[in-house]
């Protein structure tokens, strides 16, 4: 639920920047400093942080920013219910047409936003079914362990997924909230969003993003729980993909 007392805000927001947090506590003030640093030059713009349960003082750190960054709005849930999940929360309340989703882990640049959000606009313009732009991760700053489990993920998704993601697990996106909102909600969605924009027409791009080391805190999803579930949801998504074929639309 939303926060009492917080700025109103109108509904004329270009962007809403929707972070989900899950004990973060420390990466809560270093996170919305780079995201105000980086977004200066727009001025119609709000930071959607959601709390998904945070066990420590996550919360605390976000109710002690609000006074200084007023275009700060806090989500809460109750109880974990997971980043998907966090992430829908966030774009439901979201104000702006245009949404950008990063990790709030801090691993995720937020000066990678702008050059996003430019491409997204540019191919617009241009009058391309865009549906997404998404960052990829040239150089991970992780274990070997989880960059190899991640390379075969991502192989595994291109084979069975047939989509040309090489980092589908990035989580630094940039779409329309119309369009996330046509997506089909399950969770760990978020893991699976460029097949699933590619399944209602539209066109993902991808840019080379900034990835960096986690300085504070630590990763709240296990990496072989994470990796049974994926192959689980794997296949849910290439069932879901079949039954939905992708209409070619031209506006004439």
């Amino acid at each position: 639920m939303a926060e009492s007392g917080q700025n109103p805000l109108t509904a004329r927001h270009a962007l809403s920047v929707v972070v989900p947090l899950r004990d973060e506590e420390a990466n809560v003030e270093p996170l919305l400093a780079e995201i105000e640093a980086a977004l200066s030059g727009e001025d119609a713009v709000e930071y959607i942080l959601v709390d998904d349960g945070s066990r420590d003082g996550t919360l605390s750190a976000l109710r002690g920013a609000r006074d200084r960054y007023p275009r700060l709005r806090i989500l809460r849930h109750v109880s974990a219910c997971g980043q998907s999940r966090a992430v829908h929360s966030g774009v439901l309340w979201a104000k702006g047409r245009m949404i950008a989703i990063l990790d709030g882990d801090g691993q995720n640049d937020p000066a990678d936003i702008p050059a996003l959000l430019a491409l997204y606009r540019k191919i617009e313009e241009d009058g391309e079914p865009i549906g997404m732009v998404a960052g990829d991760r040239r150089r991970r700053h992780d274990s070997a362990l989880r960059r190899f489990s991640s390379r075969v993920a991502n192989g595994a998704n291109r084979c069975l997924l047939r989509h040309e993601a090489r980092d589908i697990g990035c989580g630094l996106k940039v779409l329309s909230r119309a369009t996330f909102l046509c997506l089909p909600y399950f969770d760990h969605m978020h893991r699976f969003m460029p097949p699933l924009v590619q399944r209602e027409g539209l066109v993902v791009h991808y840019l080379p993003v900034n990835h960096r080391p986690r300085l504070r805190g630590q990763s709240n999803y296990g990496l072989w729980g994470r990796l049974a579930v994926g192959i689980v949801d794997l296949f849910g998504v290439r069932w879901l993909l079949k039954r939905g074929k992708a209409p070619e639309i031209l506006v004439e």
